[in-house]
């Protein structure tokens, strides 16, 4: 596992009427600070990414549809420098993933419907921190199947 990197199971309460997925709970120590959360859809077979925040810290967790997930740690003083890490997160799969500062991450929709991303940050959004890269660059040695982008 990427150096940073937390994963965790989140529970999803089963009611006959619908289900309760729970995120986050202030006495995990999981998250340091509230910055923002928001919402990202994306469609079966596209890729968002490569992204990497100098500052913020991601909170994943997918309600619906089906992720793959993809870490990549180039940070130059990290113990895990060099490694890639996949993770699935969907329904199926229900957990929370912490991407740390300066971990490249991108992710694909890998079901047949839509997935929805919700991410629970540590400091507001500012584009003004966050690098992007195309898929394809040779920064993050990792190759889509990129039938979508």
């Amino acid at each position: 596992m990427i150096e940073g990197v937390r994963i965790e199971p989140r529970k999803i309460l089963p009611y006959e009427k619908g289900d309760v997925m729970q995120m986050l709970r202030a006495d995990e120590n999981f998250l340091k600070q509230f910055g923002e959360i928001y919402f990202s859809f994306i469609h079966p077979g596209f890729v968002k990414g490569w992204k990497k925040h100098q500052k913020q810290t991601q909170h994943f967790v997918v309600p619906v549809g089906t992720i793959k997930l993809v870490l990549y740690d180039d940070r130059l003083f990290s113990r895990t420098k060099g490694q890639l890490q996949e993770i699935e997160l969907g329904r199926s799969r229900y957990q929370l993933v912490r991407i740390p500062p300066e971990v490249w991450y991108a992710f694909q929709s890998i079901g047949q419907e839509s997935a929805l991303i919700a991410n629970c940050t540590d400091i507001p959004h500012d584009p003004a921190e966050a690098v992007t890269i195309d898929l394809t660059d040779q920064t993050v040695p990792y190759t889509w199947d990129l039938v979508k982008r």
